[in-house]
């Protein structure tokens, strides 16, 4: 793992609110062969276990938190520790508690409030638990929302995706929302969605969309009624030019895009224009080897540009250093 930009010089950090921003070289390689960071002992609900990992956060020090779909609870796993995991959130059973969590399957963190906000998939809510020791339960946001994906920009309004409405809402400090993408029924045209789930904005407010069963990536310009389409689009396949049910998304300051193309067991990079992507990591079929997934989730980036994956059925996180 590289820990240090002074061998990248061309590549300088940018940090800004809740994403690490980063110029990842147009030629940059990863390792690939993954390292487990997190989980890769089994299925299970034990500290050092996952079951089904789905979103990750990944903090300025490395630190990963992850949404466990399976387990009902939000992990921290710490740089530098691969053994244990910490409950951060929820842990406590299936449920619709203030201190319990229903199939969580995104989080990130807010530093203003130094506090997790969580989509509580299950219940349908938005929810906020404080980062501070001793916090036992959380608050409700935003509620009665199919939600599945979520990120927030540097005015701290939240983008959540709804997979029922096929659409991406942005609330401002509030339970209001401005549509932002979507929201003209399932479908495929230019103006609708078809089951969106992970989401990121850049510094524009462009809103870039996993419309997953369209097999596509959708970029949603401010104010715009259509949005491009920015990776895939051509149906389902296992082509440069197709994706197969994309999941996590990661854009650069160069507008690169990153791709879990879940499917097909890759990640995938598409430079702005590109009428196809490459694959930088996976591509090697199903399976539990180290340079391999079975069903990939939530992918992101550390402010080095190390790779990290949520393997969903490995029921681990994939870290894939940057070369």
């Amino acid at each position: 793992m590289k820990n240090s930009s002074d061998d990248r010089p061309n590549s300088p950090k940018i940090r800004y609110w809740n994403h690490v921003h980063i110029n990842i070289p147009a030629n940059a390689k990863w390792a690939q062969n993954g390292v487990t960071v997190a989980g890769g002992n089994g299925c299970g609900n034990a500290t050092n276990q996952f079951k089904q990992p789905l979103g990750l956060f990944v903090d300025d020090d490395q630190t990963v938190v992850i949404a466990e779909n399976g387990n009902h609870r939000i992990m921290r796993w710490k740089n530098g520790d691969t053994t244990n995991g910490q409950v951060v959130a929820g842990g406590k059973g299936e449920g619709k508690g203030l201190h319990q969590l229903n199939h969580p399957t995104a989080v990130l963190i807010d530093k203003e409030t130094d506090s997790l906000i969580i989509c509580d998939a299950g219940n349908g809510r938005i929810v906020r638990w404080s980062r501070r020791s001793g916090t036992t339960q959380g608050e409700i946001l935003i509620d009665r929302i199919a939600c599945c994906g979520l990120t927030m920009d540097e005015h701290r309004s939240l983008y959540v995706s709804d997979v029922v409405k096929h659409e991406v809402r942005r609330y401002q400090r509030g339970k209001n929302y401005t549509l932002v993408a979507g929201g003209n029924g399932k479908g495929d045209g230019l103006s609708q969605l078809n089951f969106p789930t992970h989401l990121f904005v850049d510094r524009d407010h462009s809103v870039y969309v996993s419309d997953r069963d369209n097999h596509r990536v959708m970029k949603w310009v401010e104010g715009a009624e259509e949005g491009i389409v920015v990776a895939g689009g051509q149906g389902e396949g296992n082509a440069l030019t197709q994706l197969s049910a994309p999941e996590g998304i990661f854009v650069d300051t160069l507008g690169t895009l990153y791709v879990a193309d879940q499917g097909n067991n890759r990640v995938m990079r598409w430079t702005q224009g590109a009428k196809q992507g490459t694959v930088i990591v996976g591509g090697n079929g199903s399976g539990a080897g180290p340079n391999q997934f079975d069903v990939l989730a939530g992918l992101s980036f550390d402010r080095h540009g190390n790779l990290y994956v949520a393997d969903y059925n490995n029921h681990r996180v994939q870290q894939f250093s940057i070369e």
